[in-house]
């Protein structure tokens, strides 16, 4: 499925697209299973090297959207992806590869420093980091900024924005 066919599929509601679908929109999901499959259906949408920030609050699914995101790479199965909050970077695939990385814990640029992002922006695979805007301006090239913001219940709203640096 693609994204533009995804709210019409009834796996979410597009609230909004200032620009063109694939550079800019927001949807809405319902439940974890429905960002589950919008991640799933995100994935399709990425090339390698491709550098994802997830930003939003604890408990905003930043996580659920990652297994969904790595599952639809073809990289892991959903419940084989878990937070990398105290081991900080989880490596799937093996030929074909991506990096879960959460900065939930980092403090400062020294801490950064330690991760070896460097080495990780220099491959070619999809590199996921939850709190991407603790990586500030550290980044080249293009890069997905995805929101993710809790509404009520199991319902969040996501924005999704390629943009350059």
């Amino acid at each position: 499925m693609r994204l533009d066919q995804f709210a019409a599929g009834g796996g979410g509601e597009i609230a909004e697209a200032r620009v063109e679908a694939k550079s800019h929109f927001e949807i809405v999901t319902h439940s974890p299973a429905e960002t589950l499959e919008f991640g799933r259906t995100l994935a399709l949408e990425f090339g390698s090297p491709c550098l994802v920030l997830l930003e939003g609050d604890l408990g905003s699914g930043k996580t659920t959207l990652t297994k969904g995101i790595i599952s639809g790479l073809g990289l892991a199965r959903e419940d084989e992806v878990t937070s990398p909050s105290f081991t900080l970077v989880h490596e799937y695939g093996r030929e074909k590869k991506a990096y879960h990385v959460d900065l939930y814990r980092i403090e400062g640029q020294r801490e950064m420093a330690t991760l070896g992002l460097d080495e990780l922006f220099s491959q070619s695979a999809v590199v996921i980091i939850e709190w991407g805007e603790k990586l500030g301006d550290d980044r080249s090239g293009p890069y997905i900024r995805i929101k993710m913001e809790y509404l009520a219940s199991e319902d969040r709203k996501i924005t999704v924005e390629r943009l350059e640096s």
